[in-house]
């Protein structure tokens, strides 16, 4: 049986070497596996050598704390491991993203900007299969001004085109309803936009583009 240490003329005030260093480890009292280490066979040594001589520590219990102070020592190797494997990640994201400068993608937004001919593409997720699609164009006011009956689609991305009356309309917007035996299915309005930069901030990957500003390199959908 250990030694209740609270009684003991020691700096020790936990029962056990291995559930004191465990629970420092948890609250990050200490700044490295090394540290925890020498921590807890200080810890061990002080309970041995006020161990009960009649009733000392078996061999189990020496190998339970023993375990525990690996295992603490191996998360510790292991997050090391883990920081250094995001890092390189992080790294070839970059690089990746790096080549989608002057390129177009494909996120979520619902506005159209038209091209020089004054054609807007655009596009929309759906959640299931729908028996009709109905595409509703906007003028700045929130007017509808025209109407697309794409009829039914299937689950997933799908994407139209759309020539403006006026080539120099701006403001423009769409909204996409979608219906599977008069069930409103969801639908997720997507637009196309240029890439002009990738950067990361506070560990996260983002993409600049032209008229949707910064968005998540993870919430591009698409690239053309």
């Amino acid at each position: 049986m250990a030694v209740d240490f609270s009684t003991v003329d020691t700096s020790v005030t936990t029962s056990s070497a291995g559930s004191a260093v465990t629970a420092t480890a948890r609250s990050g009292g200490l700044s490295s596996a090394t540290e925890q280490t020498d921590r807890f066979l200080k810890l061990l040594v002080t309970q041995m050598q006020n161990q009960d001589p009649l009733n000392p520590m078996d061999n189990a219990q020496i190998t339970t704390q023993m375990a525990q102070i690996s295992t603490v020592s191996g998360i510790g190797d292991l997050n090391t491991t883990i920081q250094s494997m995001n890092a390189m990640l992080m790294q070839s994201q970059t690089l990746q993203a790096a080549s989608l400068v002057g390129k177009q993608v494909l996120v979520s937004g619902n506005d159209l900007a038209l091209d020089a001919d004054g054609v807007a593409t655009a596009g929309f997720d759906l959640a299931g299969p729908a028996d009709s699609v109905v595409v509703n164009i906007k003028n700045a006011a929130g007017r509808i001004v025209d109407t697309i009956n794409l009829g039914a689609g299937s689950a997933g991305r799908q994407s139209f085109e759309w020539a403006s009356k006026d080539p120099t309309a701006y403001g423009l917007t769409f909204s996409v309803t979608a219906l599977s035996g008069g069930v409103q299915v969801a639908a997720t309005p997507l637009v196309a936009d240029g890439v002009s930069a990738v950067f990361t901030e506070n560990g996260q990957l983002s993409v600049e583009t032209y008229y949707h500003g910064v968005v998540k390199y993870s919430d591009v959908k698409a690239v053309s």
